[in-house]
């Protein structure tokens, strides 16, 4: 019964998501879309281990985080997305970079190293799931757009990076693919 809500909801999800990648940029909004995420690190006994959520729509493991309100330091609104996603109180530290991704859902996504301060982790409404990876682990279904923010946040970069990524078909057939395989197995 699960795999089958699962596979049901997956019409409206991706509707709303084209509606939102697609459409929405040009139609409704008179400012740049910009998202702070986190990298948020901890060290475990086996050794660093890096939290990663599911999305409530199309599904797949990501960095935490979310839009910036206007107005809004990208650190606060930080720490308030990764707290309303996690329920984690998190210190935001060194900016890792930020990802300017144009194509589908043209966004810029700012990126910085986090530290847990306190609170229990849980998931959301918007966040199916919440949970630590080893570094060397990452699941094969995290969405293909974190693996380098990842991997520069990691690498203990002096100075914050830019990159320039273009989300056209081959990104939208890849977050589709995890998408179907998170649901099959009951995300």
């Amino acid at each position: 019964m699960g795999r089958f809500r699962n596979l049901a909801a997956m019409p409206r999800a991706y509707l709303r998501t084209f509606y939102w990648g697609a459409c929405s940029p040009w139609l409704s909004e008179e400012t740049e879309w910009v998202v702070a995420q986190g990298l948020v690190v901890r060290e475990a006994e086996s050794g660093s281990e890096v939290l990663l959520s599911v999305r409530s729509d199309v599904r797949g493991w990501e960095l935490p985080g979310g839009r910036i309100e206007p107005g809004e330091a990208s650190t606060v609104g930080l720490a308030r997305e990764i707290r309303e996603e996690t329920a984690l109180r998190v210190e935001v530290g060194r900016h890792v970079g930020d990802y300017v991704r144009t194509g589908f859902r043209p966004h810029t996504a700012r990126v910085y190293i986090c530290r847990v301060l306190g609170g229990d982790l849980r998931s959301s409404s918007e966040t199916l799931g919440v949970r630590w990876f080893p570094v060397g682990h990452l699941p094969e279904t995290l969405l293909p757009w974190y693996r380098e923010p990842v991997a520069d946040g990691l690498a203990n970069l002096q100075a914050p990076v830019e990159r320039r990524e273009r989300q056209g078909w081959s990104a939208i057939r890849a977050s589709v693919a995890i998408d179907l395989r998170m649901r099959w197995e009951g995300h």
